[in-house]
């Protein structure tokens, strides 16, 4: 809805997205049952002006007499509030048949009827890649998300991801950075803060990004609404990176269905020994292609853009690949006899001729710069 429109023009406006609440908050009647009303009858609207026999002819009866009975109050208490959350500035509601909806969720199985968005309704119809990830992320792959989403942001590309905790928040930070910018797609009502622990996060991205969702307002965390979200997340997207994901993995259903989409899949391949390089490992298998830099990745897509050094866009990366300079000889050899690949203390000890207690008080200082990582089962992995 738009405010500035003429009185006549505005209330035209309000009863057309009255018709498209009452069919979703319509009891009985699905998004499936929604579409195929819709392919038939046009407009919400029309759907009421059509003939008992004409709508049994696509619904059984039963959600015909539940189509056609008038609102309950629970119904219009809905109404009503969504509509004065609509008010409230940078709130949008996008209809299935708005020129605003995005066109790459039209080409998907099950597009959703409505779209509620706070923040920058623009940047869904923007070229995006999706990157997703393990909710338990290492803080290897937390950077991973943040570094990559945050060149590909400054080569123009929007960041979708869908505002958990681990590398979708850390993919959001990094989107937030460039001029791409970033979209939550989340799996309850856009007024709900969940997790609560990115309530910070997901009021910068309403302000410099977007936040959608197509689940009605007050709509809670319910397990079964975030694998109908990944499909969103994927939908918007060119293509989805995959950072870090375990073997069975929410991340692998956004996977699958990017490439039942026709987007392309690209992973982050990682050690033989990390339980979430697994899952990357299995996609790669598949046919995502494994990436290293997002170059690789941009060197896929249509935008064919290319986009500075991972070290020339973010200063700090220019001495990746190497300890800072004020690391000590003794830390040095201990980074050093580490390797790529996790070990435990034990192997570490041995590499390094250290007895354990000395180790470990290398370990924690380590551990403490953000140098190495300690892992379930006591084993240690280098950062730097």
């Amino acid at each position: 809805m738009q405010n500035n429109l003429p009185f006549d023009a505005a209330q035209a406006d309000s009863d057309h997205l009255q018709a498209w609440l009452r069919l979703a908050f319509a009891e009985g009647i699905g998004p499936v049952a929604a579409r195929r009303l819709l392919a038939v009858f046009g407009l919400p609207g029309q759907i009421w002006q059509a003939d008992f026999s004409a709508l049994c002819a696509v619904l059984p009866p039963r959600q015909v007499t539940a189509l056609l009975a008038a609102p309950s109050g629970r119904q219009r208490e809905r109404m009503e509030a969504t509509l004065e959350w609509l008010q409230l500035p940078g709130r949008a509601i996008i209809t299935l048949a708005d020129a605003a909806y995005p066109a790459s969720l039209l080409n998907i199985a099950d597009p959703p009827l409505l779209l509620y968005v706070r923040g920058n309704a623009a940047l869904l119809c923007a070229p995006a890649l999706a990157v997703v990830g393990s909710r338990h992320a290492t803080a290897q792959g937390r950077e991973h998300a943040m570094r990559f989403s945050e060149e590909l942001s400054h080569a123009g590309l929007t960041v979708v991801s869908g505002l958990a905790l681990g590398i979708d928040a850390a993919a959001h930070e990094g989107g937030l950075r460039g001029a791409g910018s970033t979209v939550a797609v989340i799996g309850t009502g856009c007024d709900i803060d969940y997790p609560a622990r990115n309530r910070d996060l997901a009021e910068r991205i309403a302000q410099h990004g977007c936040i959608v969702s197509e689940y009605a307002l007050g709509t809670p965390p319910l397990s079964a609404n975030f694998p109908r979200r990944n499909r969103v997340i994927s939908g918007l997207a060119q293509a989805v990176l995959v950072v870090e994901a375990a073997a069975r993995s929410g991340s692998l259903i956004t996977a699958r269905m990017a490439a039942e989409q026709g987007r392309d899949v690209f992973a982050i391949p990682g050690s033989i020994h990390a339980p979430l390089a697994k899952g990357c490992h299995q996609l790669i298998r598949q046919g995502a292609k494994l990436v290293e830099t997002t170059q690789d990745i941009l060197e896929e897509l249509p935008m064919r853009q290319s986009v500075p050094s991972l070290a020339q866009a973010t200063p700090m990366l220019a001495g990746a690949g190497r300890p800072p300079a004020d690391v000590d000889p003794a830390s040095l050899q201990v980074i050093r006899a580490m390797g790529h690949d996790p070990v435990d203390v034990d192997t570490l000890a041995g590499r390094c001729g250290l007895e354990a207690a000395a180790l470990a008080a290398i370990l924690l200082g380590l551990e403490l710069q953000g140098l190495v990582e300690l892992l379930p089962g006591a084993h240690y992995r280098c950062l730097a």
